[in-house]
């Protein structure tokens, strides 16, 4: 399937790992030009400079997303380095789970402010393009509660109804929005290889919650953001796709 992407410029948070990496990658096997941003300076430079080696224009800055400044300079940066701005996608987490207070104020300042400031500073791009799209990554535990810790999921749950909030706002500005649900993900300097090493048993009986039997690939939750992104999503608006192998139990009606 053609998924319309080539020459068309995105945006990525958190695109030197994991899932926002893969997006980043598959969006350039795609023909489409990147920009990301991460905390790790030596990540965004071996970042971009993979993405260019695969023909396409690449940027990127380490910045912390916690910072308003920062943000908006990275989309302005960004939109210029790119020739502009067709697709966003809010992928950062502060992957606070304990239940303290500062897990609250790391969760709203870096999933809920960072996403609203991102897609508010890429609007006026977004405006411009004829297929302007944003992709809000959430997660399961939005949907249920689980082992994380109540801030996390609150806020998980809280960037769906903003997703579909803003989907509602933009449509007739020919802007989706839509929000993207993983399961457990296992990657190379991800929360789940750490817990793995620090944690056996819990992340024993985190795996066997999976009824697949193992955790999501980085790529597999990567190719549903892209599609929902892309212009061959078109008439896809304000849903959250859940990719989790039957992890969670809710049923979606």
């Amino acid at each position: 399937m053609d998924l319309h992407l080539k020459s068309l410029r995105v945006l990525i948070t958190g695109g030197s790992k994991g899932i926002g990496r893969r997006c980043a990658d598959i969006f350039a096997d795609e023909g489409a030009h990147v920009s990301i941003c991460a905390r790790n300076k030596d990540e965004v430079t071996a970042t971009v400079a993979a993405l260019k080696a695969k023909g396409v224009t690449a940027y990127g800055e380490a910045i912390d997303v916690a910072g308003k400044a920062a943000m908006e300079g990275w989309v302005a940066n960004s939109a210029k380095a790119l020739g502009g701005v067709d697709i966003v996608v809010a992928n950062v987490s502060a992957l606070a789970v304990d239940e303290s207070e500062e897990a609250w104020v790391k969760e709203f300042n870096v999933d809920m402010l960072h996403t609203v400031r991102t897609l508010t500073a890429a609007l006026p791009h977004l405006e411009k393009s004829k297929h302007g799209s944003a992709v809000i990554i959430s997660s399961v535990s939005g949907r249920e509660v689980d082992f994380t810790g109540p801030a996390y999921g609150a806020m998980k749950a809280a960037l769906i109804h903003y997703a579909q909030r803003m989907a509602m706002q933009l449509a007739p500005k020919q802007i989706r929005v839509n929000a993207v649900s993983p399961g457990n993900t296992y990657f190379d300097g991800g929360i789940w290889q750490s817990i793995e090493k620090s944690n056996p048993d819990f992340f024993k009986v985190a795996l066997g919650m999976n009824p697949m039997g193992r955790m999501a690939a980085p790529e597999e939750i990567a190719r549903g953001v892209v599609f929902l992104a892309s212009p061959a999503s078109s008439f896809t608006t304000g849903t959250n796709l859940v990719i989790d192998g039957a992890l969670t139990k809710g049923v979606q009606l």
